[in-house]
């Protein structure tokens, strides 16, 4: 009986984080259409919305807390918790960038536009939004091989960050108008970079779960510690 309430336990936590993942994917979609678009509206649901991401996520600590103290699981069920409660913080840092975002956006105050600039963000949004999507399934699959690809997908998310980086700043030496909106840009390509980092973590704990190996996997370490 207490085996059986701990499994139901632990796959709603289970579906609660993948929940939870998917409301950030949204916050982060939403929060650069807002940007793009000028979307004030949009961007307050963003900010509105992010409560409940941080609740999400101080539940799913609270639970798995409560699942060790009170069930003392070992091996593959401890890792299942552990990787919970780490990616779960991820998460909500994820979700707190995308607020950042929305923030930019109520901000603005019709400044000069770098419409090539925008379209690079918007292009690097949905980019991220990918990374941040196909971590969940590849989380749900426990697939170590597709956390490994994805976190590898985090290279291109760099590359659009110094391109942004790049334009923006040519942009802003010649044009000193645009140097208000072009320094929010940077800003803005700054948080979607820092949601991709947050994505190599998941893949990180994805890996972990699968192995019980806690592994780095960004570009510049790739041994095991």
């Amino acid at each position: 009986m207490l085996r059986t309430q701990f499994e139901e336990d632990l796959l709603n936590l289970h579906n609660q984080f993948y929940e939870m993942g998917m409301m950030v994917s949204s916050a982060v979609h939403k929060s650069v259409r807002s940007y793009i678009d000028h979307d004030k509206k949009l961007a307050q649901e963003v900010i509105d919305h992010d409560i409940e991401i941080n609740n999400m996520e101080v539940k799913l600590e609270k639970k798995s807390f409560e699942m060790i103290a009170l069930q003392q699981p070992v091996t593959t069920d401890l890792r299942t918790i552990i990787t919970i409660m780490k990616a779960s913080s991820d998460l909500e840092r994820m979700g707190d960038h995308a607020v950042s975002v929305a923030k930019s956006t109520i901000r603005l105050k019709g400044l000069p536009r770098i419409l090539e600039v925008e379209k690079e963000i918007n292009e690097m949004s949905n980019y991220v939004k990918k990374m941040v999507d196909n971590v969940l399934v590849a989380y749900v699959k426990t697939d170590q091989k597709d956390a490994r690809m994805i976190a590898q997908m985090d290279e291109r998310v760099n590359d659009y960050f110094q391109k942004i980086y790049d334009m923006t700043t040519n942009t802003m030496e010649k044009e000193s108008d645009t140097i208000i909106s072009g320094t929010d840009y940077l800003h803005v390509a700054g948080y979607l970079e820092r949601v991709g980092d947050y994505v190599t973590n998941i893949c990180e704990w994805i890996v972990y779960l699968a192995t019980g190996k806690i592994t780095e996997l960004n570009s510049n370490h790739n041994e095991n510690f």
